[in-house]
Parts: structure tokens; sequence; C-alpha cells
């Protein structure tokens, strides 16, 4: 039992000491202007991640996406995609300066938003909806969005690992972001909830999944996590893609289209895995279009372990 307590005791303390490593050097950007630090970390990240592990995957990831493209073109998308991950990193520090949209406002600011129209429909007639998005851009700004036009959407999102980072960008996101729910195993009830209440929720669809449905992206065999089509055929609410495009200076636009239409079977039921094929298709068509705002490094293909071999 000793032994035991003194092996968690020092497993906590790397994860505190871990986290204090990660969020230390991030306080520090806001000793600085925002257009500096985010220009500094994008070109930290383009120096550091070409170094790490994951660099091979993300060069694999982008040759198996566009074959089509020149070495050249595959390292510029990976550098950008480096790029990227920093300034997630720095955006969390700087949201507060960096999101300056007021729907009240004429004039633009650092973020426009495209589908106003959308947004104030939904507010001004409640129901339930799903909003869905990829890892493009600042994905964490999608929510922000919304709570500025006085929508409640609770958002699904996975924690990080390390206990103590979890805590702080819960804590954080939850100020700015509205209702969160972290995922597992039963995080689907309180999202259906939410729906059955006449709420909205939105989750990201571009992720890792292990056992889910038989789909493609990118023209390449994936799983698919079947929470969205499933609730949709639940509650047969509408489901709109939501997306942040990374502008010139720092600068952000935020798009909501319009409902999407959930392919059918020929007896009018869902047709699950075409649902799931949508989503994935939406999703790639936003990558194309910005092929270096996507986070490459990630393994949505589940090749990682045989680049190993």
């Amino acid at each position: 039992m000793l032994i035991t307590r003194l092996v968690l005791a020092a497993r906590n303390a790397r994860q505190w000491l871990l986290a204090q490593l990660a969020f230390v050097p991030l306080q520090l950007l806001k000793l600085f202007p925002v257009d500096p630090a985010m220009n500094f970390i994008d070109r930290f990240a383009r120096f550091i991640g070409p170094k790490t592990s994951r660099h091979k995957l993300m060069l694999t990831n982008l040759r198996n996406a566009f074959p089509e493209k020149s070495e050249a073109e595959i390292l510029d998308i990976a550098m950008e995609s480096w790029g990227g991950m920093g300034r997630l990193l720095a955006e969390y520090v700087f949201l507060d300066e960096l999101f300056d949209f007021d729907p009240e406002k004429v004039e633009p600011g650092r973020v426009e938003v495209s589908g106003i129209p959308l947004f104030l429909e939904l507010r001004d007639n409640p129901r339930p909806f799903i909003v869905f998005t990829g890892h493009t851009g600042n994905f964490e700004m999608l929510p922000v969005a919304g709570s500025a036009f006085g929508l409640d959407v609770t958002v699904l999102f996975r924690p990080p690992n390390n206990p103590y980072v979890a805590d702080k960008v819960f804590e954080f996101r939850r100020k700015r972001m509205g209702n969160l729910v972290p995922s597992h195993a039963g995080s689907s009830f309180t999202l259906a909830r939410q729906l059955d209440r006449g709420k909205a929720v939105g989750v990201l669809v571009d992720q890792k999944f292990k056992k889910g449905l038989a789909t493609q992206f990118f023209g390449r065999n994936v799983k698919t996590n079947p929470l969205l089509p499933k609730l949709a055929r639940q509650f047969n609410c509408d489901v709109y893609p939501a997306r942040c495009i990374r502008l010139p200076g720092n600068r952000y636009r935020l798009e909501l289209e319009p409902a999407v239409t959930m392919p059918r079977k020929p007896d009018g039921s869902m047709d699950m895995v075409a649902t799931a094929q949508l989503l994935n298709d939406k999703v790639e068509q936003w990558v194309r279009e910005y092929p270096g705002q996507w986070l490459w490094y990630h393994d949505r293909w589940n090749i990682k372990r045989s680049l190993k071999d």
C-alpha cells in the first residue's frame, strides 16, 4: 500500500511539473504585444516541429492525401501546419484580445463572421440543432462566437491526458465557451439530454476513432465516430457545418454554413454510414481549400505504428 501511494505521488508530481513547464512559457508570452508574440510562436513551432517524431507522420499523411503535390509543396504545407499548432497554443493566451467580434459593431476587427443571418435565426427561433467542425484554423473560436450571439451550445471536447493541464484548459474554456462536456463513456447521454431540452450541441468530427463507421477520408479508409449520426437520427434535428479560417495579419474568419441534408435510405430512415461520409467529405473540402490549417500530425488514418516498422 505504501509503495502504491509513493508511485502515485511520484506520478502526480511529474504531471504537475510537466504542466508548469507547459504553462510558464505561454504566460511569458503575455508580456509581449499580441502580434509579435503570435508571429514568434509561429516561427518557433516551425523550427521545433520538424525535429519531433510526429514530423515523419505528418509528411506521410500529406503524401498520402496529396499524391499529386511535389515534395516542396508537401513541406510547405507541413511547415504551415506546425506554425498553426504553435499559434493554437498562443491563441489560448491571447484569446480575450484576439476575439473582438461584437454583433452590434459595424467596423470589422480581427474576427469576421460569415453566416450572421443563420446565427440570428438560430438565436431567435430556439430549437435543438448540432454544429460540427474539424481541427482547422482555430476551431476553439467557434463556441466563443456562439456565445457572442447568445446561443446556448454545449460543446464536446477531449481533455488533455495531464489532469493539471486538463483542469487549467477546462477552466479557461468554461469561462469563454459556455457549456462543456469532457469526452468520456457517458458524454453521449449528456449531449442527448441537451438536445432533448431543445438546446444545441457542438462536436469535432475528424478525430481518430478505433471503432466506428467504415468511411473514407482523402480516399483512404478510416473509422468515423457514429455519435453525430446517432444524435441526428434520434432527434431529427438540423446539422450545421462551421469552421474557422486563419487570415493574414493574425485575423480570422468564422463561417457558419447552411444546414446539410441528411442522407436517407429508400425507407426514409437516416443512412448512418452515408451521414458519416458526408461529414468527412465536408471536412476534406475545407482541408483541401486550406491544407496548411489542418493538424496533420494527428494519426487520423492509424498508420503511426506502421512507420516504426
